[in-house]
């Protein structure tokens, strides 16, 4: 009897065993085909969203390069132009040096048209090229051509009336070339300086050469014209925020004045010794019959 009941209980036992076997195995069937589920919904919803996001990301990039490469090509025609200018701005000043009192007008004359082919044909380039645009982020491709520019216009207006010309008297003489309808490409004063540094440079060649043909006034009206830019600009160079090119010209710039003002100095005061130099065999020198009181 004993052993009949405790058959009984552990049959009891097995198929309880056995139907919680078979129901953990149905829980974690299901819970497997759900999670499958999800899984599968989840892939399904991000795949489409990482593709494009993916897209986006390679259209921007696409558009970043295509602007950088237009960017580089601009700059590379913009320095070409620059070159241009710079060249033919060299052309200018060479003619001016080749003034002297038989030859005036005719040098000032064909240097004015130098000039004027200068803006008209290769200024107008930098002008096509930048007007409209965020040009100051260029400014480094172009700068040296425009000071170069402004190192010619200067200096045949010196040669021509005496006088400095001025960053507003340039800007209007560019104006033509810029399209009404967009904002015109204006030198900035920067570069105007600039190109006025390097004016005194050839300020003092023009005054050595003219002390050797015998214009001592003319070469004394040159030192003084020097001065007073190098004055004007000390006083003015110390406050400028980028002005550490400039600071660099400025040693240059009273190099010259210096060599101008000794070379005025020595044919005034020990002029006598330059006869020799200044051809006084000819009877028209002018050092012949001036006394040394005189000088």
């Amino acid at each position: 009897m004993l052993l009949g009941s405790s058959s009984a209980a552990i049959r009891r036992i097995s198929v309880s065993w056995l139907i919680m076997a078979n129901n953990s195995n149905f829980k974690s069937h299901r819970l497997s085909r759900s999670d499958d589920a999800a899984l599968a919904l989840e892939s399904s919803t991000r795949r489409p969203r990482t593709m494009s996001t993916h897209s986006s990301l390679k259209d921007a990039f696409s558009s970043y390069a295509d602007h950088l490469n237009a960017l580089n090509e601009k700059r590379e025609r913009i320095v070409k132009a620059s070159r241009d200018v710079t060249m033919n701005s060299k052309k200018v000043i060479f003619q001016v040096h080749r003034i002297s009192k038989a030859n005036r007008e005719e040098v000032l004359e064909k240097a004015e048209k130098d000039l004027a082919a200068v803006r008209d044909q290769h200024i107008s380039r930098l002008v096509k090229e930048l007007q409209g645009t965020d040009f100051w982020k260029l400014r480094r491709a172009y700068s040296p051509g425009v000071q170069e520019y402004v190192e010619a216009a200067t200096f045949f207006k010196f040669c021509q009336t005496g006088t400095l010309l001025n960053l507003d008297e340039i800007n209007a003489s560019l104006l033509s070339l810029s399209d009404p309808s967009l904002e015109p490409l204006q030198i900035n004063l920067l570069d105007y300086l600039l190109g006025l540094a390097d004016l005194t440079g050839e300020l003092m060649r023009l005054a050595i050469g003219r002390i050797s043909d015998g214009e001592v006034e003319y070469s004394e009206r040159i030192c003084q014209f020097v001065r007073d830019i190098y004055r004007e600009l000390t006083l003015l160079v110390p406050l400028m925020d980028d002005g550490s090119d400039m600071k660099t010209k400025m040693d240059t710039m009273l190099q010259s004045v210096v060599k101008i003002e000794n070379a005025c100095f020595s044919v005034r005061v020990r002029g006598s010794e330059y006869i020799p130099l200044l051809g006084s065999s000819d009877p028209s020198s002018f050092l012949v019959g001036v006394s040394d009181a005189e000088l």
